[in-house]
């Protein structure tokens, strides 16, 4: 259920409301102001179409709609319920703010009470928990200091923790029986506290907690429409200074439309899970034999001794009770070319750099192993990679106009190794040195060449990995040890994305002469070019409105597991519209969902079935890809089919001359071998006008 405020007059007429489509008659029924009103999920999709037409309106109007994004990702809205409503200017979905005494806050903004440091706000998702912290404090040596000015807490000097070095900035749990209670080590000083779990706007049955974590989680989120000064919370909506109570626990507060929630902080418990119980909102200890030692696997410890368990989690025995810590890993993006690996006897990940990738997918567009995006759509062989420095590979790419006035796409892919040639073509083909091998394949320099759930994968002894669909898409993976000796389309994988448009002569071209940096790695005589003339520095003109609705699914964040939180898909977006100009099949769209999705799941989200989704199937140049794009008009995911609906009809048109005329040449072919080799009088024709003989 979605839910939007719905005001009213006394005549039951819809009030107007700022954000929302008032020209709409939304019913007659009157709510008593203290009471919060739910609204059905076919009213409020009505209003987003409205909205949704007026957004499309805007997005021709103004370039498209979008603006120039330079960042890569966008941050994380996983566990956000509350979604700011996206304005086709913005780049990234936001969760909502809170405003707090006048003052906006970022949702997940945390602050403290100047006049009270041990009291503490956080914002999330327009709702601001406030809560009282508790202190903790058992010093590894001793060494407690009084809190500094400003603080609530007390410190430990020396940033230890049961015998364990903990990094300057990292924080810690200090039991791993109440995951609320952390420490963190600042300016070498550890400071421990527990504090309440903020208040979540979604419902008990969308949350989700899990066992290594002190609070819970949103699993969903949703994008309500702006209400002016009321409070949104659970599905429900509060008139301003409303009160309400979520749970026995938490009094809140409608103020300004954020909803200011007051909940205690439960107090340290020096006794074990198994000797509490719960005393109205928190549990408390109850009486237990009091004990000098602790049992940990067989081992006897001593009160107050303390024992590692691995690079992350170390234990004290505290009368009797066993109190173990455990490092909480930082989050940590990693940039272009860089995986987050856990290296051996260290707790948290780290960001390694990993193997150059360059990727190759539709009407030819290029992702660098720098991270460069370009596209040149030049109809000839190319040379794609190479070692330049010392020539122990380089990899060419051959590119097919297939009847088109200014588009190409990749026809095949030759790796060259010393004395081996592996060429990989159309409809998933490999040769080696000529010969047509089958699949798998393995011999001296080629470790395999074996059929991947997307394609075929090529690996060799050098480190240097292939991955090609039979089709167009093609990825190219190389050893960091490869750095800064690489030429050709690729780049020159210095980690420097901007001079990736250098030529072969060495001279750094702009974006508007990428056709001069190209033609450059050009290689092959005139019979590589499958069009005698490239008009590749003419840019095609396109239908806006057409190439919006194709490439529509790229901006649902569902249909690609809200990947866009990770990954921008805007020049996924520009790649595709190109694309769909001049498209030989009128599924030239899916080229570009494909890169998107494998790139997602090189940076590790997990993918719904998009190819389901968006009916671009696995493997389309086997398919009738005509009945394909003509079905997509009744696919949600896309945008109105209607402007496009005779598009398709020419393509039609031009593949039925192609059958019409190849049947005309095989019957001449046939006439011709009947007429040499077949003996005259075998070939008197009946005439068709002769009475047949009666049947006795």
């Amino acid at each position: 259920m979605l839910t939007i405020l719905q005001e009213q007059h006394s005549d039951g007429t819809p009030k107007d409301l700022k954000g929302m489509a008032h020209q709409h008659k939304h019913g007659s029924e009157l709510y008593d102001a203290k009471h919060p009103v739910e609204l059905g999920l076919d009213l409020w999709q009505r209003l987003y179409a409205s909205r949704a037409e007026e957004d499309n309106k805007l997005q021709e109007f103004h370039n498209n709609g979008f603006v120039n994004c330079e960042q890569e990702s966008c941050p994380s809205i996983d566990d956000c319920y509350l979604l700011d409503s996206k304005a086709p200017d913005i780049c990234c979905r936001k969760c909502k703010g809170c405003i707090f005494k006048g003052l906006a806050y970022a949702s997940g903004t945390e602050w403290t009470d100047p006049e009270d440091p041990c009291r503490t706000f956080k914002c999330i998702a327009s709702v601001v928990t406030e809560t009282t912290m508790k202190c903790y404090t058992q010093c590894d040596d001793n060494q407690a200091a009084p809190p500094r000015p400003g603080e609530c807490c007390p410190t430990c000097l020396g940033c230890k923790i049961n015998g364990q070095i903990v990094s300057e900035g990292q924080e810690v749990v200090a039991s791993i029986d109440d995951r609320c209670l952390v420490c963190q080590c600042t300016g070498n000083k550890l400071t421990c506290a527990k504090k309440t779990c903020p208040i979540l706007q979604c419902p008990i049955t969308k949350q989700r907690k899990d066992p290594n974590e002190c609070c819970p989680r949103c699993t969903e989120h949703r994008e309500f429409m702006p209400v002016t000064g009321k409070c949104i919370f659970s599905n429900k909506v509060y008139y301003d200074k409303t009160q309400f109570t979520p749970d026995r626990c938490t009094n809140c507060t409608c103020t300004n439309g954020t909803s200011i929630c007051q909940r205690k902080t439960c107090p340290i418990l020096e006794c074990s899970p198994e000797y509490q119980e719960m005393d109205g909102c928190c549990p408390r200890c109850i009486i237990s034999e009091v004990r000098s030692e602790c049992m940990h696997n067989g081992i006897t410890y001593s009160n107050n001794e303390t024992w590692n368990l691995g690079p992350c989690r170390s234990c004290r025995c505290t009368s009797g009770n066993i109190r173990c810590s455990e490092m909480r890993c930082p989050p940590i993006k990693c940039r272009t070319n860089e995986l987050l690996k856990t290296l051996p006897g260290e707790c948290c990940p780290k960001c390694v750099e990993s193997a150059g990738t360059c990727t190759v997918f539709g009407d030819p567009h290029f992702k660098t192993f720098d991270g460069k995006f370009f596209s040149f759509q030049g109809s000839c062989k190319y040379l794609l990679a190479a070692d330049c420095r010392d020539h122990s590979f380089s990899i060419r790419l051959t590119n097919d106009g297939r009847d088109t006035k200014r588009s190409s796409w990749t026809k095949t892919v030759t790796l060259k190794m010393k004395d081996v040639r592996i060429n990989l073509g159309q409809k998933m083909r490999v040769k080696v040195n000529g010969s047509r091998v089958v699949m798998p394949y393995s011999q001296g320099s080629i470790l395999s060449i074996e059929r991947s759930p997307e394609g075929i994968l090529l690996k060799t002894s050098l480190g240097i990995n292939i991955e090609w669909d039979g089709n167009n898409f093609l990825q190219v993976m190389v050893p960091a040890t490869y750095k800064h000796k690489l030429c050709g389309l690729c780049g020159n994988y210095n980690g420097i994305g901007r001079d990736d448009l250098t030529s072969r002569d060495g001279s750094n071209h702009s974006e508007k002469e990428i056709w001069r940096f190209a033609n450059s790695w050009k290689v092959g005589g005139p019979k590589s070019c499958s069009r005698k003339v490239d008009k590749i520095a003419v840019q095609p003109s396109c239908n806006k409105r057409k190439s919006n609705a194709y490439c529509k699914p790229l901006r649902e964040s569902e249909v690609f597991g809200n990947c866009d939180n990770r990954l921008n898909p805007n020049n996924y977006i520009d790649s595709c519209k190109m694309d769909v100009c001049e498209c030989p099949n009128g599924m030239c769209h899916c080229d570009s969902f494909a890169a998107y999705a494998h790139e997602c799941q090189r940076l590790g989200v997990r993918l719904p079935d998009w190819r389901t989704a968006t009916s671009c199937p696995l493997g389309i140049w086997r398919r009738n890809t005509t009945n394909l794009a003509l079905s997509l008009s009744s696919n949600r995911y896309y945008g109105d089919m209607s402007v496009d609906s005779n598009n398709l009809r020419p393509y039609q048109r031009k593949q039925n001359r192609r059958r019409k005329q190849q049947l005309q040449n095989n019957q001449l072919l046939q006439h011709e071998f009947m007429t040499k080799h077949v003996p005259k009088n075998l070939l008197i024709s009946k005439s068709p006008d002769r009475t047949p003989p009666p049947i006795h």
